[in-house]
């Protein structure tokens, strides 16, 4: 929805004339005619304290239209101050930090700091509506689990990323037991949506101290594997195993985990052309260490499209323990996607800040280096898909130019990157899905994660299987 429209609707909801309503969201002088320019569409509120104004738009009712205001300068200078300090303190959230999660832009950490410092205070009503956003800042995390709190299953969270297969597995009734992750800004999100901070290296962790689980989850990176210590070791006659053709990749600790633990199942996601990476070797290699370790193994690629409007496949690898679970498994990838397909349109902003729009100089370059290539008959190029359908896979490189998704603003007009908060709507993560890092963080980080909806719905899947498999959940502790 436009600004304006947001505007406009929200006054008729509550039967107020311009006038009530900008006494409701505190305006002081001139504020009926500020409003009657933001229900027109002539202008905007600055970027710094738009998303404030539209949360308390969203937010208010009509008794606010008579609600006692103060107005005193001087005690409302320190009680902003003393707010503000105290919020970020809480979420353990540095100015910029703060300053992203309230969607202020760029450079607003200098006006965090100037609010801090009591040197600066804003006039309703942006006032009010920072006051109002910031108190609707939980200090716990929007996706903390709570101890104590009943579950279906437990999981491991391995390369954890920012959480996108934690949300998955959760979503279905399963509780996080542990999570590892070694990226300092993916950490960082993380803690701030679920409340704990993930083990670092995965490399330095002894599998004996992790905790038992059902259900062992991880996106590992896709690494070829030397074959120079398994060629000496046959040279002279002796056995190899996992532990010779995986050593010194990130998969080797997915493996010595599970041959520690035995999870009754796993779940493991990689791109979509693993099973063609390094010749196929690296996939006959890691389905032949599952194997060895005893697990049965499933194994599919399969699309995001239709759960969220983007085409991103990726291979999804399922295995049960074949010495808990002797009798023949039959396990199915069996997606159900929704009669109405989601669209572009579904995850657009309407009223994006301008710092998204591509420059001439970037769209230039763009429309040149897609010519040239189609020139050659190559397929490089920027793409610009159709609202109404499905985007290009996003990619952890969107942060450079974004230009395999752009966003068309009419003709005439350079085309705009999705937004953060776009790319995770793209990804299936939920609003409340907090973003504390910067856009090229964030641009990252999003790139690297998974769909949610089509996670959950593999999730759901296994836990249906060790059910009808006859499994017991083991007793687990957060977090």
């Amino acid at each position: 929805m436009l600004f304006s429209e947001l505007v406009y609707s929200k006054r008729a909801e509550l039967g107020l004339t311009q006038k009530q309503f900008a006494s409701a969201l505190w305006f002081s002088a001139n504020g009926e005619r500020t409003l009657r320019r933001w229900e027109n569409g002539d202008t905007l509120p600055d970027e710094t304290y738009r998303f404030a104004i539209e949360s308390l738009i969203k937010d208010i009712h009509r008794a606010d239209v008579h609600a006692v205001k103060s107005r005193n300068t001087k005690n409302r200078r320190d009680s902003f101050r003393t707010l503000v300090k105290t919020k970020r303190q809480d979420l353990g959230l540095t100015q910029r930090q703060l300053a992203q999660l309230l969607r202020m832009g760029r450079g607003a950490e200098r006006t965090i700091r100037r609010w801090e410092a009591g040197e600066h205070l804003p006039k309703d009503p942006y006032l009010h509506a920072m006051e109002h956003l910031i108190c609707q800042v939980e200090n716990q995390a929007p996706f903390e689990q709570a101890d104590g709190e009943s579950y279906a299953f437990s999981f491991i969270d391995l390369f954890a990323g920012i959480g996108g297969m934690r949300l998955a597995f959760s979503q279905v009734g399963g509780k996080c037991v542990y999570s590892s992750e070694w990226d300092r800004w993916a950490k960082l999100q993380y803690k701030q949506n679920f409340g704990i901070e993930p083990d670092g290296d995965i490399t330095e962790v002894d599998e004996k101290s992790i905790p038992d689980h059902d259900i062992l989850v991880a996106g590992f990176p896709c690494q070829p594997f030397s074959i120079a210590g398994v060629s000496k070791k046959n040279s002279l006659g002796r056995a190899t195993g996992f532990l010779d053709k995986t050593q010194g990749t990130l998969f080797f600790d997915v493996a010595r985990i599970l041959k520690e633990k035995r999870p009754p199942a796993f779940m493991l996601e990689n791109v979509k052309n693993l099973k063609s990476h390094d010749h196929g070797n690296t996939w006959r290699i890691i389905e032949n260490t599952l194997r060895e370790l005893g697990y049965e193994v499933f194994s599919q690629v399969l699309d995001g499209d239709g759960l969220v409007p983007q085409h991103r496949e990726r291979i999804i690898i399922v295995g049960f323990d074949r010495k808990r679970f002797p009798a023949s498994i039959d396990f199915r990838f069996d997606i159900k996607l929704p009669k109405k397909r989601p669209t572009l349109n579904d995850i657009l902003d309407q009223d994006v800040p301008e710092r998204y729009i591509l420059t001439n100089h970037l769209w230039g370059y763009l429309q040149a280096y897609a010519a040239k290539h189609k020139a050659k008959g190559n397929g490089f190029g920027f793409g610009m898909p159709d609202l109404n359908g499905s985007s290009r896979t996003l990619s952890a490189r969107y942060y450079k130019d974004g230009s395999e998704i752009l966003i068309s603003r009419g003709e005439g007009n350079n085309p705009r990157r999705l937004t953060p908060r776009e790319c995770a709507r793209l990804q299936g993560f939920p609003d409340s899905y907090r973003i504390v890092v910067s856009d090229t963080q964030a641009y990252k980080e999003f790139g690297n994660s998974v769909v949610v909806p089509l996670i959950a719905q593999v999730a759901q899947l296994i836990l249906d299987k060790l059910n009808e498999l006859g499994w017991h959940p083991i007793a687990g502790k957060h977090a």
